[in-house]
């Protein structure tokens, strides 16, 4: 394998996308001594206010992705719904992690649970859905099930819930009869997310799996258990995780959602090709945090340790946060989160709340499992969170 070229200290790295995940991961390129160029068509974008050039444009911009492959070695993308052929076009002039060919399969949900069979990681019964005569012939073991638009879905958008066929074709045409993937419902025990960064050089880290809550399809609580006390079923996710990334020939970080049934079964559920919201805890509670990964891997460095130092638990702090009861506005009780030991406040730095935006974020960290759950119910009443369990 030929020597890898190392961008070092003081050069540029880009990133395409403004938002939060590009925000976090400008603060640890910037901690470790890197420019960072940001292209986002927001004005006001949260990573573009902490960049140090923010190339405000498309992110099919001609001229825009020129001047930004013209000025960095390396380039990276904060979310999948970046136009591929953007990152393909920036690849013939500087270093791309991930490609642009591995992000347009996990656009597509179709092509994403074909790629995921391939790969040989079973996924939930599904069909693709073309015309609404692909759901008409659909096999009755997928209802009750779930519809999901292909393209463009996220935080539980483009997805419902269909009893039957003919709610399924009510969602179809409510979704303007796109592509999408009719999956069936799952018995489920747990869902987990796993965190995995790919080196240039084929090496990986991996991640503790952490244990996912959703509310209106959103991530709501993220907690990352004892490394020490991995089921069988959590390592089977962590080595499924490496396959799937080995098999996409994938660099950069990488994570795979999954589902355990409550027969013990893992299922992969989705790929995100970039930094996650259920890795968060790796900022505070691992040696090196998943952005760092993510400098390390576009530079060339050789990959940080994830050896995890606490247990901990991530709550995500959503715009709803910032209206009572009878929708007036509040502020949320920052300094009673601030004065619990452990605890770590993110705010992204989004100039206006909304219901269902993710404003920042919560991570608290504990010794053992006993203390975390205790601290989590502190952090959960104070953010009004009174079906966390």
């Amino acid at each position: 394998m030929s020597t890898v070229n190392v961008v070092l200290p003081g050069q540029w790295l880009g990133m395409v996308g403004g938002g939060q995940l590009a925000r976090m991961f400008c603060y640890e390129a910037h901690r470790l001594g890197y420019q960072v160029a940001v292209l986002d068509p927001d004005p006001t974008s949260p990573a573009g206010a902490v960049a140090d050039k923010h190339i405000c444009a498309s992110y099919e911009d001609a001229a825009a992705l020129t001047e930004l492959a013209g000025l960095c070695e390396a380039i990276t993308t904060e979310f999948e719904n970046v136009p591929a052929q953007s990152l393909i076009q920036l690849a013939e002039r500087c270093r791309v992690t991930p490609s642009g060919e591995a992000v347009a399969i996990v656009q597509d949900r179709i092509r994403e649970k074909e790629f995921i069979t391939k790969a040989g990681v079973p996924v939930a019964p599904y069909c693709a859905v073309h015309s609404t005569e692909d759901l008409l012939q659909a096999d009755e073991a997928l209802f009750p099930g779930i519809l999901k638009a292909a393209r463009f879905g996220y935080d539980g958008k483009g997805q419902a819930r269909v009893q039957s066929k003919q709610e399924a074709v009510e969602a179809f045409a409510q979704f303007g009869e796109v592509p999408c993937v009719l999956e069936a419902l799952q018995p489920l025990e747990d869902e987990i997310s796993v965190v995995v960064a790919r080196a240039l050089d084929g090496a990986t880290a991996i991640y503790t799996p952490s244990h996912n809550q959703h509310r209106d399809g959103i991530l709501a609580v993220s907690t990352a258990a004892n490394p020490c006390r991995l089921t069988p079923v959590h390592e089977q996710a962590q080595a499924a995780a490496v396959a799937i990334a080995e098999s996409l020939n994938y660099y950069g970080v990488l994570c795979v959602e999954f589902f355990i049934l409550a027969d013990g079964t893992l299922l992969a559920n989705e790929i995100a090709p970039r930094p996650h919201n259920s890795g968060h805890f790796t900022i505070e509670a691992c040696l090196s945090s998943q952005f760092e990964q993510q400098v390390r891997v576009m530079a060339g460095l050789p990959l940080g340790s994830s050896q995890e130092l606490q247990s901990s638990t991530m709550f995500n702090v959503l715009g709803d946060l910032w209206f009572d009861q009878q929708d007036q506005p509040v502020e949320p009780d920052w300094a009673a989160l601030l004065a619990i030991p452990g605890v770590y406040v993110h705010l992204y730095g989004k100039k206006e709340a909304r219901k269902g935006r993710k404003m920042g974020h919560v991570t608290l960290l504990a010794p053992n499992g006993k203390q975390l759950q205790a601290k989590a119910l502190q952090v959960a009443n104070i953010l009004g969170f009174d079906w966390y369990e």
